[in-house]
């Protein structure tokens, strides 16, 4: 069972959700800090935050589907974005995953002054549950 609250006294944002509760059998799944990079290793977008943002969640996609998983099943993810880039143009590129699932994860945003390669400006990793069958 899966249970999404935004308990009263705390914000309602639609791009998010305050709670995520797990219970009964299932699998959870980790994935560790995505950033933009290609399968051959290249930065996708080096400079532009939209699209490696766009590339740093085609990256959970590929993950989360070799777990026969999807992002409904997202429960948390924490984001790392560099100091300086424009929140905004990360959160238009990230629409086209999250507008089509009902249950948005929760979600940590930290405002980092850098991340391991000086061209990474995001770095995403995340929590997902797929209940048992």
């Amino acid at each position: 069972m899966i249970k999404y609250l935004n308990p009263e006294g705390l914000h309602k944002h639609p791009a998010y959700s305050q709670v995520v509760i797990t219970e009964g059998p299932g699998r959870t799944i980790y994935i560790g800090g995505q950033n933009g990079i290609n399968a051959n290793g290249e930065i996708v977008g080096k400079g532009d935050i939209a699209r490696q943002t766009e590339q740093t969640l085609k990256n959970i996609d590929i993950a989360l589907a070799s777990c026969n998983a999807s992002f409904a099943n997202l429960m948390k993810l924490t984001i790392y974005i560099v100091q300086g880039q424009d929140l905004y143009k990360a959160f238009q590129a990230s629409q086209p995953f999250f507008s089509k699932i009902s249950n948005q994860p929760i979600i940590t945003v930290l405002v980092v002054a850098g991340l391991a390669n000086p061209d990474y400006l995001v770095e995403i990793e995340a929590t997902a549950f797929v209940p048992a069958e």
